[in-house]
């Protein structure tokens, strides 16, 4: 595949991928997110289990990203803490068993950085997100794959999930914090070039 289309170009003044779709590769991918505990320190977590398609277009306008997430693949590294947040108080994933991202525009941002725009949705309830990403560039793997990754990072307001269950602190204060801050360290492989 590799040799069907050149891996990196310049769009905008910034690098961009070869044109084609792309599939994540959770095995050398990250979904991970941090939120306040306490108000003094951050829990980490990530998603265990996803996958996705980027489709680049000639131009970044024409570029799409979707993504899906398992919600019961939550991993936080406490087992007590994860069974919480899979229940209704959470994610209540026997209810809504997927979160999903589907980007509705591409714009420069700042440097080589890009934005994008996109619908999330986390228990059937979808809001605007805005994910400001980085092409990391591309390589090829010794199966003559051709690669490309990319990092993003953004934040949600939980509760506009209808994710707001809390509890006060005799101090003051919440136990959890509303803001959950998203990073995603992504590689993808070229499945289909634009002519293919």
């Amino acid at each position: 595949m590799s040799t069907q289309t050149a891996p990196t170009r310049t769009v905008q003044g910034r690098d961009f991928p070869a044109p084609g779709t792309w599939a994540i590769d959770p095995a050398h991918s990250q979904v991970q997110f941090a939120a306040r505990h306490m108000m003094i320190s951050k829990v980490r977590g990530r998603f265990r289990d996803f996958s996705g398609t980027v489709h680049v277009g000639q131009t970044p306008e024409e570029s799409w990203v979707e993504a899906t997430i398992r919600a019961g693949s939550i991993d936080t590294g406490d087992e007590g803490r994860d069974r919480h947040l899979r229940s209704p108080d959470f994610l209540d994933i026997e209810r809504y068993p997927e979160i999903t991202y589907r980007s509705t525009s591409i714009r420069p941002g700042k440097g080589q950085r890009w934005l994008m725009e996109g619908d999330l949705t986390i228990r059937d309830v979808t809001r605007a997100v805005t994910l400001d990403f980085e092409f990391c560039g591309t390589a090829t793997d010794p199966w003559d794959n051709l690669r490309a990754g990319y990092m993003a990072e953004g934040e949600i307001d939980r509760e506009d999930f209808a994710v707001s269950w809390n509890q006060a602190l005799e101090a003051g204060g919440f136990l959890v914090g509303r803001g959950v801050r998203i990073e995603v360290d992504v590689e993808t492989v070229l499945t289909s070039p634009p002519d293919g």
